[in-house]
């Protein structure tokens, strides 16, 4: 019978070991949606996805994500739908457009 010790944990239950330390994954993930929501920016809704996927990818970089490269794209592809955005609304003279 091997007997092991239990993880050292908080007052509330938490486990000590990961305490004050975010979650990798989390900032993972949160790189790819940006790269993925700055993609789909460039084609629909370029209004509401493009400073989510800013956002998105400024938190994962803050982070410390392992996917860099996805974030920074992210950040380009967020700036490319407001840049979008903003050529078609003045080439429209218009506050929206549609194709």
């Amino acid at each position: 019978m091997r007997l092991t010790a239990p993880a050292p944990t908080s007052a509330s239950g938490a486990d000590v070991r990961s305490a004050g330390r975010p979650r990798q994954s989390d900032a993972d993930g949160m790189a790819v949606a940006s790269f993925i929501l700055g993609l789909l920016g460039l084609l629909v809704l370029n209004v509401v996805l493009g400073p989510i996927a800013l956002v998105l990818a400024a938190v994962a970089l803050w982070r410390g994500t392992t996917r860099r490269g996805r974030a920074f794209l992210g950040l380009v592809l967020g700036a490319a739908d407001l840049a979008v955005l903003a050529v078609t609304m003045q080439m429209a003279h218009t506050v929206s457009w549609s194709l």
